[in-house]
Order: structure tokens, then sequence, then C-alpha cells
């Protein structure tokens, strides 16, 4: 059993306000993992303070930007030293299965290498050519820090989170306070132990768990100059108003419900196994699946009865196991959630095609949904138009391509999305034509080059490559005489 009785404020772990540790229990059988310190508002001021002398008084902002990178590269360096041990404690933590949290770990020193690669291309300071040649006077743009970040991340896949919002923020030369949910306090703990030995100066970072109250009080704290947040799109409105309130700067990465949109031409092997990750990875809880399958009517019972053959074909059970896809959600209460929109499904009207309400037979000490299968679903139906966060699917029929378009995009999200074609140029067409932030072609991955975010009520702002980090920038234009 882990007992971590300290927070990490300032760059110092330090004694928390409440010595009351919270018991970290598995969502596989409910066995107890660790016991971890929570923050409190009185902590959460201790870090703020802390980050706004280092930011107000201290040497980072004036750091150069290379002095910046190389210490991001030695926290990246020791994450990936220590990548099986982080692997396994989200999967414990988390119920993610092993598989998926092993393979995040490259993707993650991928994120950092597109933060590395703005940071070093970026133009700081620069000289910009008037558009009138006879003008007396130069004009010059620099790039500096915004201040005081508070980050706020959510629990399903915690170090991708993190990434996203640590590097820009401290490639910028910002100061951080990183919230983290309760259920990751062991491996983001682990994250405070990379940056501890990093040498970032006194005050600069803080990584701090705790719960949805203290993570307000945080967010509306005067002396925060920008918000960074992933989660809900409920939390992001609120969130978004806090901010509004105080003219404070913020970036929203937020919910979806991605259309993966089959066209007639695809080649069905290779669009099931690529749903197999880009539909149900992370046990389902992830805001950029797949999980609205269009069909075309001409295939519809052929994708039909390969979605169930792959359904039926995954392993659920102990994360820790190899062999195991699908782990259990991570809290009793998101179990029942799923759980509660697999009966409205069925309820709305739905045809159940495999699994169901039932918990997997021998796995009902932990928190297990049998993964599920809806199909003849009405894009109009809530399990079609809400974010599950769990392993249920809905296949959707279609008649051509300007009508699978316009399923795709009806939805109030605008997150993420695929297509699958024997013909990429025909591909791109349609992805062209979806209003989300990200689309796919026949699986290809996300990339970190590129900007990531959403439209609509999936967000505001984009993280990854030069466009995330210009998220945590200020720009300034000083002009002098000639």
């Amino acid at each position: 059993m882990i007992v971590r009785d300290q927070l990490y404020i300032g760059g110092a772990w330090v004694e928390p306000t409440d010595p009351h540790l919270l018991d970290i229990r598995s969502p596989h059988d409910q066995s107890l993992l660790g016991r971890v310190a929570q923050a409190t508002t009185t902590d959460i001021d201790r870090a703020v303070a802390a980050a706004r002398e280092a930011f107000d008084q201290g040497p980072w902002p004036h750091t150069t930007p290379e002095q910046r990178q190389e210490i991001i590269r030695r926290v990246n360096a020791r994450r990936e030293a220590r990548a099986d041990e982080i692997a396994a404690a989200i999967s414990a933590e988390n119920g993610s299965a092993l598989w998926f949290t092993q393979l995040g770990q490259p993707f993650l020193t991928r994120q950092v290498a597109s933060y590395l690669k703005a940071a070093s291309e970026l133009g700081w300071e620069e000289i910009v050519e008037p558009s009138d040649p006879a003008v007396p006077y130069d004009t010059i743009v620099r790039r500096e820090a915004i201040g005081v970040v508070a980050a706020v991340i959510p629990w399903n896949s915690p170090f991708s989170a993190a990434t996203a919002k640590l590097t820009p923020a401290l490639l910028a030369g910002n100061t951080v306070v990183l919230k983290v949910s309760p259920e990751n306090s062991i491996s983001m703990m682990l994250l405070a132990d990379l940056f501890a030995e990093a040498g970032l100066p006194a005050g600069v970072l803080s990584i701090l768990p705790a719960d949805r109250e203290t993570s307000e009080h945080l967010v509306a704290h005067p002396d925060v100059d920008k918000v960074a947040f992933t989660g809900s799109t409920r939390a992001g409105r609120r969130i978004a108003s806090i901010a509004g309130e105080q003219l404070k700067r913020v970036s929203l990465e937020l919910g979806g419900k991605s259309a993966a949109v089959i066209l007639d031409d695809a080649d069905l092997p290779a669009v099931v196994q690529g749903l197999r990750f880009g539909a149900l990875g992370n046990n389902g809880e992830a805001c950029i699946l797949q999980t609205r399958i269009l069909a075309p009517r001409s295939r519809y019972q052929e994708v039909v009865e390969a979605l169930t053959a792959l359904v039926e074909s995954l392993k659920v059970g102990d994360p820790s196991d190899p062999d195991t896809f699908i782990g259990p959600m991570i809290r009793p209460d998101q179990q029942q959630r799923v759980i509660s929109y697999i009966e409205l499904g069925i309820a709305e009207g739905a045809r159940l095609v495999t699994g169901g309400p039932v918990v997997p037979a021998g796995l009902e000490r932990g928190n297990y949904v049998t993964p599920t299968l809806f199909v003849d679903v009405d894009n109009g139906m809530r399990i079609a138009q809400e974010e599950i966060f769990g392993p249920v699917l809905t296949v959707i029929g279609y008649d051509d391509e300007d009508d699978a378009v316009r399923i795709a995009n009806d939805s109030e999200y605008g997150l993420s999305g695929g297509v699958w074609s024997a013909s990429t140029e025909r591909a791109l067409a349609v992805a062209r034509r979806i209003r989300t932030g990200t689309v796919t072609i026949n699986g290809s991955p996300v990339s970190f080059d590129g900007p990531f975010g959403g439209y609509k009520a999936s967000g505001i702002g984009r993280e990854y490559g030069m466009v995330g980090l210009s998220g945590y920038l200020e720009y300034k234009t000083v002009t002098r005489r000639r």
C-alpha cells in the first residue's frame, strides 16, 4: 500500500492543512491501493501565492526559452525511465487496461516533442516588416507568459491531460497550479516526483489532488490569470462563466459524441479493427471516442454483424491482466451511470444486440459494465446525443453521403470523428464537411503537431503544437522611432 501524506506546493513537499488521508481503492475489487493527502482551499491559496510570487518576483519568466525547454526535456526523460511504473499506477487507480496505459507512454513523448518543436521555432521577439515603408518607426512583437495558470484535469487519462497543459504553460514561462482528481492521487504524485527532480525554481509548480469545490476555489482565485480545463461540458460552462466575470483567459477541452462514418466502399475488417481502439479504448472513458457509428443502409446488416462479433470478442476483467481489453469503470457511480444509459437505450426503442445492463459474471466486486451494442438507433435518441463515457456503441443507418454528414453534424458536440473509405480522397471530402475539431481517416492516430480541440459545446481553444503553445502567451507590441 502506498502512503503519500504531503502535498507538492511551490516545488516542495509540505504538510497539508488537513492531515486526513483519502483512501484510494481499486475499481477492480475495491482493495485499498493507498492513502494520499488532499488539498483544501487553504492549500490552494498557498499554491497560488507561491505561483504569484514566482511569476512576479522570481526568475522563471525571465529564463530563456532554451532553459525552459531543457527542464521539460529532463522531466520527459525521467518519465520515460519510469514508464512501466506510471502505466501500472494509472491502471490500478483508473481501471484502464494495462495495454492502454502502456501504449500511452510513447504517445506522451510525442506530445512533449510537438511542444518542444513549437517552442524552438517560435519567434519570441520579432521585428515586423511595415506595411508602409515610409512609417518612421519599427514594430516589435513580443510573446510573453500570461502569468499564473490554473490547470484543471479529469481522471480518465491523467498524464496526457497534465502534459497537454503543463508543458506549453511552462515552456511559455508561466507558473502553474495543477488541480488533479482525487482518483488520480497516486499517479499524479509520481508526476510531482518527476518535476521535483527537474530543477524548477521555487514556486513555479504545484500539483494538488482535490475535490470539485476546491477546484472552483482555484478557478475563481483573483490571482489566477488563466484557466485551462479539460472535463465535462457542464463543468466547462461553469468555469467559463467564472472566467468571464473576471476576464481571465480560458481554454476548455470538453465532451464529445463523435461519429465514425463508414462509407459504402470501406474495408470492413479494417474498420472493425480500427474501431476496436477508436470507439472502445480506455474502457470507453474518453471524450474523443467514435461511439456513434454511421453505416450505409446498403451494408447495414454486414456492419452490424461485424461490430457484434467485435464487441463480444472483448475480454473484460482485471486491468492488470495483459489479455484484458475492457477494465472496470473508475467509480461505482460511473458504473451505475453507464448502466442507466443502457437501460435508457432499451426504453427508447433501440435494438440491443449484445451486452445489456448487467455486470459480467464473476466481476461483481468491481465497477464493471458489459460492453454493449445498440443498433437501429435514431440520432435523436439520448443514447446517440449524450456522452455516456463507457463501452456502449450505437449504430445509425444513413442513405447517402449528404445524409451521413447531416447526421454526423447533428450533435451539440464537435470534438472528433472519423471517416472510413477505400478512397482517401473521398474520405477527405467527407471529412472536410464534418464540423469537428479533429477528423481521422481510416483509423489514423490523432496528430500532436496539429491543433486539438472542439467546435460547439466541445470547447474553446486548442492544444498541441504551435497553436497549443500560443494559448499560454500574451502578445505585446512595442513601437520605436528609427
